[in-house]
């Protein structure tokens, strides 16, 4: 298709008006404030990328997630790992907005200072014509006069001649030839600034036709900057999709090996505290063991030694008010001033036996034992209280039974 031309489409007939060259600036101007809108949006996309990305950022940063175990700990540790890489890429996005931006503003003034050139020579070739022109209507309006005039001395002379009056007749003669040189004389003026006004005409013509030509090169450029422009923005969006699509597909794939039942295994192994209850608290009558009492040696009655250290005899610890047992306390039961404890004087194994530590335990009083997972320590004596004596180094003490594992 024939592409139409601003030199052949914004011409005017009336010759001191200039419509159609007003209308191609106008269109320069209204496309000067499309740029600027065209900025305006990247501008603020730009920010609002960046303001985004930093949130993101800070998002991913003072999420928690500490608390969590195995595979689905590390997925959300994934998951704040790919947020803040995306809030990244979206800065870097607002950068090459930002970019994009600077490019059609200097395209903007690099228009704008050509625009001024061709405008300012319009400018002057049209007031040029204008005066031109105006002079040119005032010659000819002398002109015309100066016809009339020489018209009217040669009829008066005419008529004067046919009186037959000598004088008066030589006397409109000379008159009629005054103003009939007079009528010509102006004509020659009156021609002189017709060539002079159609020379400029055909300046201003030329020029006219030179900046309908700059003027449509500037519009096809512009708009072919801003198109690009923003195929490029959508460019730019739709690849930051892509990229946050596979940031986030990475955290799909550390979600798949997140299996339930391993989490819970993984927590049960990691924080098992024992795989039996403890057993029922039997019924003894205080008086059907009072001959035993002071046959009672320290080692059995050890468990409760540790809670009841005051009501039991051979007591290690003197401190009962800070004493605060880790294995479940036993039942009392208050009779009078007496308190019934229940000792199960075949609870204690006197052989030893090697176990191995399961957990961590730091003693909380002097009777007690340190012990790490991992050690091996010799049990002496295992109390239905839940704390046994064990031996590990040549150090004795009492450590929780639920702990330990029978090599």
């Amino acid at each position: 298709m024939t592409q139409l031309q601003f030199k052949d489409a914004f011409w005017c007939k009336e010759f001191t008006f200039h419509t159609g060259y007003e209308v191609l600036v106008q269109r320069l101007l209204d496309g000067r404030k499309m740029c600027k809108d065209v900025e305006d949006l990247l501008k603020q996309r730009a920010q609002a990328e960046e303001r985004y990305g930093k949130e993101l950022i800070q998002i991913a940063r003072k999420a928690g997630g500490q608390t969590e175990v195995n595979a689905l700990k590390a997925a959300f540790e994934t998951l704040k790992q790919q947020i803040e890489s995306v809030g990244n890429s979206h800065i870097q996005l607002a950068v090459m907005l930002k970019d994009e931006l600077k490019g059609i503003e200097e395209f903007r003034e690099r228009q704008k200072e050509q625009r001024k050139k061709y405008e300012s020579a319009m400018e002057r070739i049209q007031k040029s014509k204008l005066s031109h022109y105006k002079k040119t209507m005032e010659s000819k309006k002398t002109y015309e006069q100066k016809c009339k005039e020489a018209d009217e001395a040669e009829q008066s002379f005419e008529r004067i001649s046919a009186s037959g009056n000598q004088k008066q007749t030589e006397k409109s003669q000379n008159k009629a030839k005054q103003c009939r040189d007079a009528a010509n004389e102006a004509e020659n003026v009156y021609k002189q600034n017709i060539e002079q006004l159609d020379k400029v005409r055909t300046e201003w013509e030329q020029e006219h036709i030179k900046t309908c030509e700059v003027f449509q090169l500037q519009e096809c450029d512009r708009i072919t900057i801003l198109r690009n422009s923003l195929w490029v923005h959508c460019n730019q969006l739709s690849m930051q999709c892509v990229k946050d699509d596979e940031l986030y597909e990475e955290v799909r794939v550390s979600l798949e090996n997140c299996v339930v039942e391993s989490d819970m295994d993984y927590f049960i192994k990691t924080k098992m505290t024992g795989t039996q209850p403890p057993d029922a608290i039997g019924y003894e009558n205080y008086y059907s063991r009072e001959p035993n009492r002071s046959n009672s040696s320290p080692a059995q009655t050890c468990g409760m030694m540790k809670r009841f250290s005051g009501l039991l005899h051979g007591s290690s610890k003197n401190n009962t008010e800070s004493a605060t047992p880790s294995a479940p306390p036993l039942a009392e039961k208050t009779d009078g001033v007496y308190a019934s404890i229940y000792v199960n004087e075949q609870a204690g194994i006197t052989s030893s036996q090697d176990y191995r530590v399961l957990y961590d335990y730091t003693a909380q009083n002097m009777d007690e034992l340190d012990i790490s997972e991992g050690d091996i320590v010799v049990v002496i004596e295992e109390n239905e209280d839940g704390w046994w004596t064990a031996e590990r180094n040549g150090q004795r003490g009492f450590v929780p039974g639920s702990y330990l594992e029978k090599l």
